[in-house]
């Protein structure tokens, strides 16, 4: 393993111990490949993925725009998968990512589109 990912999973880990999701407060739970951006609700308690979004899906993708305005659309697109859901307040976790850049645009996305954190 490389340093960058041990370093990143020592903070994911030591995040993951203080935050977890329920089926009112999911979990929205951000992943950074070098492509594309990951985001998903999970409800931690049943182990259950409540609805996710990419920047993959295809209205997402078919935009052409740089990687960080596609990661602000996915995070207000799961905001609107959750609000159909019913659920408006989720708990944050970046997954030892900085908070900067394409984890931040979908913060922001999401808050846009109603979510509360």
């Amino acid at each position: 393993m490389d340093a960058k990912f041990s370093r990143r999973e020592k903070i994911r880990f030591r995040i993951r111990r203080r935050i977890s999701g329920t089926a009112q407060k999911p979990r929205l739970s951000v992943f950074r490949s070098n492509n594309d951006t990951y985001v998903q609700l999970i409800d931690d308690i049943n182990g259950v993925t409540l609805a996710a979004a990419s920047t993959k899906d295809k209205d997402i993708a078919a935009q052409k725009t740089t990687k960080i305005e596609k990661s602000k659309l996915a995070g207000s697109a799961l905001a609107r998968k959750a609000t159909e859901l019913g659920l408006t307040a989720v708990v944050f976790d970046r997954s030892g990512y900085l908070y900067h850049g394409r984890v931040k645009a979908v913060a922001e996305g999401a808050r846009e589109g109603g979510l509360k954190f």
